[in-house]
């Protein structure tokens, strides 16, 4: 299988000669290793936990393992020994050396709680998403984390209609479906959801029951890109709100979904009105949730909510790519006028729209209520599948989904 280039690439060599430590999490099957196995160079060596005898020797004598594998080195799924962190820790402070350690990890309950303990200011910490489109393409993207006021060349608008996109939303950027297009696609998801379920799940959670998990996966997924009513997804389920709440945090927690909260400009307002649930792998939504081709589900009722959840993948790619969090929310008012996306940068208020259309209508309710809030508000646009940037309204463009 021919290695696709990352565009998280270039941050990764930037980082790791910033810091003494680089650990690059996120969820499975999501290309970590293959990517810091292609940046490694010569000198670099590779531990593997997944190999019983490093792992036994990492758990019972971690001294020992580091002792070694004396120069740079890379661990691979460094939470299933947690132990060697603090060990990690000493050896950086001694050496000094930017860029001894490279990580990767896939579960980040108990590996953050153990990084920021051990590796506090000596790691960076980056999170790989499944491919964007530009890698799908074998685009190199180096461009500026996207959003609404970021002007575009022609050049760099990615050529992107209906089909691609759908094709690229079923298959969900995993990187072996994107580098084996003949692979089954059906097959694949299916037993990447079985090994989710046995090893992050029952790890994380000690489900008795995983036909509960399962049940829940599912109407998470049929919520893809809604207002998340707990209460209303726990009646669906049959289970307790506390143990959904429970649940969400472990989805969250192995890379699977991302809660975007409403924005406020009081902070402590957006942690407790209702997130939006977005699946960050939209190949897992459509297996989810019945949707067995790119057609069936351009077509079908979720054809809307999978268009927008892609987008919010895509966006978040660009950011996380480069090393930031990108401060992205959505609006809405009480009276339900609302905003699909909106960025709030440097006090600005840049708003997005997410439409599954070539020629998107004018902006509704939700853009007047927020040019009367008061807010100073930059420019917007409506992201589609037209295929050139053109005027809606003032200051509010349509822009292809290509753009970002």
């Amino acid at each position: 299988m021919s290695y696709i280039a990352r565009s998280i690439e270039t941050t990764v060599q930037r980082l790791s000669g910033q810091f003494p430590a680089l650990l690059v999490s996120g969820a499975r099957q999501s290309g970590k290793t293959t990517l810091l196995q292609h940046l490694c160079g010569a000198d670099r060596a590779y531990i593997s936990l997944d190999d019983p005898n490093l792992l036994r020797l990492a758990t019972d004598d971690p001294q020992l393992l580091l002792q070694r594998f004396p120069g740079d080195v890379l661990i691979d799924e460094i939470q299933q020994a947690p132990d060697l962190l603090p060990l990690v820790k000493l050896t950086v402070d001694r050496s000094g050396r930017m860029g001894q350690f490279w990580l990767t990890g896939s579960q980040q309950f108990d590996l953050m709680k153990g990084v920021s303990e051990s590796l506090a200011g000596r790691v960076a910490v980056l999170e790989l998403l499944p491919f964007s489109y530009a890698e799908r393409m074998h685009v190199s993207d180096d461009r500026s984390p996207w959003y609404p006021g970021l002007e575009s060349a022609p050049e760099r608008i990615l050529r992107a209609d209906l089909h691609s996109v759908f094709a690229a939303i079923h298959d969900g950027g995993f990187p072996r479906l994107v580098a084996e297009p003949d692979l089954d696609i059906e097959a694949y998801i299916a037993s990447y959801i079985t090994t989710y379920l046995q090893r992050d799940v029952r790890d994380l959670l000690r489900v008795g029951d995983l036909r509960d998990f399962d049940r829940f996966l599912r109407a998470c997924a049929a919520r893809t890109a809604q207002m998340l009513n707990m209460s209303e997804l726990a009646r669906d389920v049959g289970v307790a709100v506390s143990t959904v709440k429970r649940w969400l945090s472990v989805l969250e927690a192995s890379c699977q979904v991302l809660l975007l909260e409403p924005f406020y400009r009081n902070v402590g307002k957006r942690l407790v009105k209702t997130p939006k649930l977005y699946f960050l792998n939209t190949g897992l939504a459509c297996f989810l949730t019945g949707w067995r081709s790119p057609e069936t589900a351009a077509s079908g009722a979720m054809a809307g909510p999978l268009f927008e959840t892609y987008v919010v993948g895509e966006v978040l790619k660009s950011w996380r790519n480069q090393g930031r969090r990108p401060p992205l929310y959505y609006w809405r008012t009480k009276q339900k006028a609302e905003i699909g996306l909106l960025f709030d940068l440097d006090g600005q208020l840049y708003p997005a729209e997410v439409k599954l259309a070539a020629s998107p209508g004018k902006p509704g309710a939700g853009w007047q209520s927020l040019q009367n809030s008061g807010f100073e508000v930059g420019k917007g646009c409506v992201i589609c599948l037209c295929e050139q940037p053109f005027p809606l309204a003032r200051g509010i463009d349509a822009v292809p989904v290509g753009t970002i």
